[in-house]
């Protein structure tokens, strides 16, 4: 009885703790998918203890799918530079259900040594818990020898130059180990004009003991005013590896103030322009050997200055006169950079028609300019030899004159020199009607005709006379009711003009160089709905408005097949249906720059690799 009670016990303690468990695990499947499938961010650091200049990740998770646009980082940029920011999902099953799981992860660089606080991050409707971290202050870089790492240095070819004179920047970079993800700055003012000058220069030297590389690159700049105008410091920001891991580098130069001077009081001339030297070479060519009344010669000027954009060189205007008439084109300006800087060019050609036979002389071509290395002004001169001009039969002028003759020619020299404006463009001279060759011409050895009229045949004459006098009144009548009638048909009175690009779309630039910057501009910011205008505005000022009617001719006119590329992939995007939003301008940008300078600019990805080797 007594084991058949033990039994029954057992039993009965057995099913209790089956049901026990049992409702335990009932109650803990019902409490489970309400803690899993609660909404939250969660906020983690790698180490709450970090060292100045050392990065550190900072991990946020998202329980739920509606994450909007993303964590807002915008509180942390008060203590925290943030260097990068990645994401990756995943996706959590529990009792037949489905979560979607977001992370962040932020690479974040304390500013300052202290104790910070991560305060909470929003994203959607929620937000992250609050981390606390520790930045200790970190011993400085050096190597065996005591020195840094990386150094940057800054100087100028003249400290005190005059103004829109050159001015070269030369900014030095010393590294003696790898560098990742390095940022250099680039001088800038809103007093000066800068642009890179050549590729960079490499090589190696010792400083102390220490074996560095030292990569040198050169800027041009041009003083817009006089005064103290600063160049700001130069820095240089990258990551280097350490035995404690990857360290930020921060270094930067001294600034550098240029004593700018203004245009000397003894320049007397309005057109300022300082340089090192200007030359000037020309040329006449003559189409035949002999030139003649009305035949075309190639006067070809090219103008070099050292020192000094060819935007700065002064532009030339020579009337045609009595004697010849100007058909200039538009002038091309170009420029060449070497180690010593920048030398601007300026070519151009005129076609010279002679109008009276005689000695050929054309003005002297004068430059004006202040010379900075001798620091006085100077005048650039270039004087063509003069040529006969034979009459149109192919006979020279002869030396002696009538009187008469000498006055006529003195007269109308006097009125006419100075008066005749240069044509605008290349036309063919009108038609000066040269004699045959196979019309004989009358020689003084030749028999005159004498013309007798016999007194017989005064009645006959006198009635062709009056005929004729008849003939031509009537003409003249029925001339005149003819253009009354075309003229009242006509609904102005002057004769219909075709404006120019200048009359309905006026330059709202004032030079080259202002049009070039804004087109530059509109390309690296991807706007093409302004495209054009701003391309049409930079050729205008470039290649004047005769040259310029839309975008075929700036394709013309430029030659490139790399800037005639990118124009037509600029086009079809405009005029498809794509939006043009999709259009990138920084390739344009770079090709117009390149067609511009002269000069290949490097992709950023090959500069990269010059200036560090390892990227």
């Amino acid at each position: 009885m007594v084991v058949f009670a033990h039994n029954v016990m057992t039993a009965m303690t057995k099913h209790l703790q089956q049901t026990v468990a049992f409702i335990l695990f009932i109650a803990f499947l019902l409490l489970t998918p309400i803690t899993a499938l609660a909404d939250s961010v969660v906020a983690s650091v790698d180490r709450n203890i970090v060292t100045e200049n050392q990065p550190f990740k900072l991990t946020l998770r998202a329980d739920f799918a509606q994450t909007g646009q993303g964590p807002d980082l915008s509180a942390l940029k008060r203590d925290f530079k943030i260097l990068g920011k990645s994401q990756n999902s995943q996706f959590s099953f529990n009792l037949g259900t489905s979560r979607a799981l977001s992370y962040w992860v932020v690479n974040l660089m304390p500013k300052s040594v202290g104790t910070f606080e991560i305060p909470p991050v929003s994203i959607g409707d929620h937000k992250s818990n609050t981390l606390i971290v520790e930045v200790k202050p970190s011993p400085q870089l050096l190597d065996q020898h005591g020195n840094p790492p990386v150094m940057i240095s800054m100087d100028v070819s003249d400290i005190s130059p005059y103004v829109q004179e050159q001015t070269l920047i030369n900014v030095k970079i010393y590294t003696s180990v790898q560098l990742e993800n390095a940022d250099v700055s680039v001088p800038a003012s809103p007093d000066l004009t800068v642009e890179r000058l050549l590729d960079d220069q490499r090589k190696y030297e010792n400083v102390n003991g220490s074996s560095y590389e030292v990569l040198t690159r050169t800027y041009l700049a041009f003083p817009q005013r006089s005064g103290i105008v600063r160049i700001p410091a130069q820095s240089i920001h990258a990551m280097v590896a350490t035995n404690s891991g990857r360290r930020m580098v921060s270094v930067q130069s001294t600034p550098i103030d240029l004593k700018v001077q203004s245009i000397p009081a003894s320049y007397p001339v309005d057109n300022w322009l300082v340089a090192k030297s200007v030359t000037i070479e020309s040329s006449l060519t003559p189409s035949q050997e002999t030139t003649a009344i009305g035949d075309t010669l190639v006067w070809d000027i090219e103008i070099r200055a050292k020192g000094a954009l060819p935007e700065q060189l002064p532009q030339l205007a020579y009337p045609s006169t009595a004697r010849y008439k100007l058909y200039p084109s538009p002038s091309k300006l170009d420029s060449r950079k070497t180690s010593e800087g920048l030398e601007g060019s300026e070519t151009i050609r005129i076609e010279v028609v002679p109008t009276q036979a005689g000695k050929l002389t054309l003005p002297e071509i004068q430059i004006p300019y202040w010379n900075s290395l001798t620091n006085s002004y100077e005048i650039a001169r270039e004087t063509l030899p003069s040529i006969d001009v034979t009459d149109i039969d192919g006979s020279a002028i002869e030396q002696s004159k009538t009187s008469q003759e000498q006055t006529e020619n003195s007269s109308n020299n006097q009125n006419n020199a100075n008066n005749i404006a240069p044509q605008s463009q290349s036309v063919a001279p009108i038609s000066l009607a040269k004699r045959k060759k196979n019309t004989p011409e009358p020689t003084s050895d030749a028999p005159l005709v004498d013309l007798v009229i016999q007194d017989s045949k005064d009645d006959k004459s006198s009635w062709a006379i009056w005929t004729a006098i008849g003939f031509i009144s009537l003409s003249s009548i029925l001339l005149f009711i003819w253009y009354r009638r075309a003229k009242h048909s006509q609904p102005s009175d002057k004769v219909d003009e075709v404006p120019t690009l200048q009359s309905f779309a006026p330059l709202s630039t004032n030079t080259e160089d202002d049009a070039y910057h804004s087109l530059i501009k509109c390309c690296k910011q991807d706007d093409l709905a302004n495209l054009r205008n701003n391309l049409l505005e930079w050729a205008r000022h470039r290649w004047g408005d005769a040259e310029v009617k839309g975008i075929e001719d700036i394709k013309r006119l430029t030659g490139s097949p790399k800037i005639t590329q990118l124009l037509m992939e600029a086009e079809l995007v405009m005029y498809s249906n794509q939006p043009i939003t999709q259009w990138s301008g920084h390739s344009l940008a770079d090709a117009i720059e390149e067609y511009r300078t002269g000069v290949t600019k490097p992709s950023q990805a090959s500069q990269l690799k010059t200036l560090y080797p390892n990227f």
